[in-house]
Order: structure tokens, then C-alpha cells, then sequence
């Protein structure tokens, strides 16, 4: 039944009122002047209003704007008291109720309207959520598009730059190699050449030959440890950035997760009012799962990425003694559940955050009240991941002072 509110001035309306929707299960309350009408419609929610526009210690219209502008009371359907003649005059001031109704007031006409206010309530929380709904998968087409593109883009900057540091890698084996060669070499003239001449004297002298011979192989080396460096980055971005036009397919979770970590490598050394993030890895002896392969891995990167944020603010909150000796940590383990499933467990030991968030996260696809503080976009997007394309479960944990626990669970197979 609904909840009413009743702005009432005069004894007999009010009892009518009270009596008629009472019978008929209501909850109703009642109030006999406008000042206190704005306080009670707050504090009950009503689903509709009826308000006595007869009454001369009510001023209706004050009383229908105020209800109106509020953003909570908006959606109460305000059913007006008049009379014919007060009615026609109404009609002139384009007053903003809902609904109205003659007196003296008939039974039958009285529940009607009820009926009708609860009907319409109905249709606007389902209107709300349908726009709702439809803004959800807006954002989801053009969050889908975005990573469409920024994928090729990333695809294309790795393939760019993958062919020059290819080039120069391999030729660096042969930059060694002369290296050796021409070193050899140059030992043996110095054992042949048993008296040199002061001009080559000098120039040994001046460019410090035997320091150079000794460094240029280290140099050589480092350079060559370098290009890996590059190689091993412009793979993971290739690998991190596949394209999921050809559906479902095989996937290594591990390899999934390093190239992750390797992407998010320079959010880890110390910084100031932090020290290094440690990262922890307990990966089991899985089994490729069949899934899209780019977007599992964004669940990934942004889980990551929220945990390493949260370890910031973590430490930003605390004292600087306290800081120096908190010791950020990001904890991954991977195991096999069973025959069908897989799980995956971020934990971080983040103290900023002390409540559990797994509502705020599912909320947004439950229909979340738009009041409520939205969780991290990155962490709902790796929920939608899991959870709607991959058929998974996503959850998240966090105790007071412990830090924050997202365990995952992905079935092995595509069904």
C-alpha cells in the first residue's frame, strides 16, 4: 500500500481523508498547516501528497513548488483538494500538481486517484531505470570503442617501434663480436710494437686506452640489455593490446598478469612519502583458459592500478615516521579451483580504505541510487568483464587496517 501524506486544514477533510484511505490499508499521516509540511514529507517519503487547496492557512502553491524543487520529494504525486470554481482559476497559474480532485470528495474518486498516483510511481522508477540502463550501455559501447582504439593505436606504436629496435638489437651482437675482434687485435700490436712512437705514446695517454678497452664490451653489453629491456616491453604491449576480433580464444593467465606488471613497472619504485611497492607473486600451474584475451587483461591492469592507488593514499594519510616504516605490498595468487574454474586474488594491505566496497561495485548493474558515492570506473569496467562477458565472480574484501582482497573466479571454458 502506499504512504501518504495529507495536508489537511480543516477538522472534517481531515477525518474523511484519514477514515477513507485508512480502510483501504494505507499508511497515511496528516499535517494542518503548510510550515510543517516540507519537515514531514522528508522525513516519510510519501508516495503521494494530497494537499487541501481550500484551506485558507495553506498556501497550496508554495507548498507544490517547494515539494517540486526538492530532489528527493519530486517523484510524489500531488493529487490537489479544490472545488470547481477554485479550480477554474487554478488553471490560469499553471500550477505544477499531478492531479486534482473535487469536494466534497467521493470514496471511490479518492482511491482512484491513490491508484493512479501508485501506478505513475511505478512508471517513472521504471522510466528512471530503463534511462538508467540505457546510459549503462552508452557508456559501455563507447567505454568498448575507446579500447578498440587505443588498442590498435597501442598495436601500431609497438609495431613501429618493434622494427628499429630489432634492427638495432641484432646488429649489437655484431657490434660485440668486432668489438672482441678488434680488441684481440689491438693487444697483439701492442705485444709486436716493443718501443711505440711518442705520438701513439700520447694518445694512449689521452684517451686512457686501457680504460677503454675495458669498458667498451660493458658498454656493448649494456646496450644490448637495454634493447631487451625495449623488446621484452614492446612484446607485453603487443600481447596486452591483442585484438579480440577473432572471439574467444587460449590464454595464459601468468603471462597475462607479468606483462601487466611489467606495463605498470615505474608506478612501483619509491617515491616521495612512499617506498617501493613490493609485488608478490604465487602463481599455480594453471591451464589456458578460453577468453578474450585484451579485455581480461584491462580487468587486470585496472585492478592493479587501484590497488597501487590505494597503497599511495595509504601512505599519503600517514604520519611521516609512520610512512617511512609502512611497507606497501601487492599480494598475487593464482590457483585452479576445480575442473571448470580458475581463481585469481589481488590483495594489497592498503589501511586507507576500511569498508567493503563488493556492493558499490555490483550496485552500478543492479541500478545504484544515484546519491551513493560511485566505486573506482576502473574496477566497475573490470567487473563488467568478469562478471557479464566472462561469466565469472567478482569480489572484493576489506577489512579496517588489513587492506583490500579482489578475488576472481573465471571458468576455464567459453560455454
Amino acid at each position: 500500500m502506499a504512504k501518504i501524506l495529507a495536508i489537511i486544514g480543516d477538522t472534517v477533510t481531515f477525518q474523511v481523508v484519514q477514515e477513507l484511505l485508512s480502510q483501504d490499508g494505507h499508511q497515511v499521516r496528516v499535517v494542518s498547516d503548510d510550515k510543517e509540511s516540507l519537515e514531514l514529507a522528508r522525513e516519510l517519503s510519501p508516495d503521494a501528497i494530497i494537499c487541501d487547496g481550500t484551506s485558507p492557512q495553506i498556501n497550496f502553491l508554495e507548498v507544490c513548488r517547494l515539494l517540486k524543487a526538492d530532489g528527493e520529494l519530486a517523484t510524489a504525486y500531488f493529487i490537489l483538494l479544490t472545488t470547481p470554481e477554485q479550480f477554474d482559476e487554478i488553471q490560469e497559474l499553471d500550477a505544477p500538481f499531478d492531479d486534482f480532485l473535487f469536494k466534497p470528495i467521493v470514496k471511490q474518486e479518492l482511491l482512484a486517484r491513490v491508484r493512479a498516483s501508485q501506478r505513475s510511481r511505478e512508471l517513472r522508477a521504471q522510466l528512471a531505470l530503463t534511462q538508467q540502463e540505457l546510459q549503462l550501455s552508452r557508456d559501455r559501447m563507447l567505454q568498448t570503442e575507446k579500447m578498440s582504439s587505443l588498442g590498435e593505436l597501442v598495436s601500431g606504436i609497438a609495431h613501429e617501434i618493434n622494427n628499429p629496435i630489432t634492427f638495432i638489437y641484432s646488429n649489437l651482437t655484431h657490434v660485440q663480436s668486432y668489438a672482441t675482434d678488434l680488441i684481440d687485435l689491438l693487444r697483439l700490436y701492442q705485444k709486436q710494437l716493443v718501443a711505440p712512437g711518442a705520438e701513439i705514446l700520447q694518445k694512449q695517454q689521452d684517451m686512457d686506452v686501457e680504460f677503454v678497452l675495458d669498458d667498451l664490451l660493458k658498454i656493448v653489453s649494456s646496450m644490448r640489455t637495454g634493447s631487451d629491456r625495449i623488446r621484452q616491453i614492446i612484446l607485453s604491449l603487443q600481447d596486452f593490446s591483442r585484438s579480440d576480433r577473432s572471439g574467444w580464444q587460449l590464454f595464459d593467465v601468468s603471462d597475462g598478469l607479468e606483462n601487466t606488471l611489467l606495463l605498470l613497472q615505474h608506478r612501483l619504485p619509491a617515491r616521495e612519502g612512499r617506498r617501493d611497492i613490493k609485488v608478490i607473486k604465487q602463481f599455480g600451474n594453471l591451464p589456458q583458459i578460453e577468453c578474450y584475451a585484451g579485455l581480461l587483461n584491462q580487468a587486470f591492469l585496472n585492478i592493479i592500478n587501484h590497488a597501487i592507488d590505494a597503497l599511495e593514499e595509504s601512505a599519503q594519510e600517514l604520519e611521516e615516521l609512520e610512512s617511512i616504516k609502512f611497507k606497501p605490498v601487492i599480494l598475487i595468487t593464482t590457483q585452479v579451483v576445480d575442473a571448470q574454474r580458475i581463481s585469481i586474488e589481488i590483495a594489497d594491505n592498503d589501511i586507507a580504505h576500511s569498508k567493503d566496497t563488493t556492493a558499490e561495485i555490483s550496485e552500478p548493474f543492479l541500478g545504484a541510487k544515484p546519491a551513493e558515492p560511485p566505486i573506482s570506473s576502473g574496477l566497475a569496467l573490470s567487473y563488467r568483464i568478469i562478471v557479464e562477458q566472462h561469466k565469472g565472480e567478482f569480489k572484493c574484501f576489506s577489512e579496517p587496517g588489513k587492506g583490500t582482497k579482489i578475488q576472481i573466479e573465471i571458468p576455464l571454458r567459453h560455454s
